[in-house]
């Protein structure tokens, strides 16, 4: 069975100078705003190696 990705939303407030950078590079890397600072996130979790361990998927030979 596939996993669900579940979101959480929250209100990020970011200095106008800010967001203008974040919205230039998105739209440099053809993503979303949304998307750039989700990939920016977790690009920074991923250089601090905290991101979660992927779990293997299940196969029948495994369980």
């Amino acid at each position: 069975m596939a996993e669900k990705k579940s979101t959480k939303s929250f209100i990020l407030r970011v200095d106008a100078e800010t967001m203008d950078a974040i919205e230039a590079w998105a739209a440099d890397e053809f993503r979303s705003t949304n998307g750039q600072l989700q990939w920016i996130i977790t690009e920074a979790l991923r250089k601090a190696k905290r991101l979660p361990k992927k779990r293997t998927p299940k196969t029948e030979e495994n369980e």
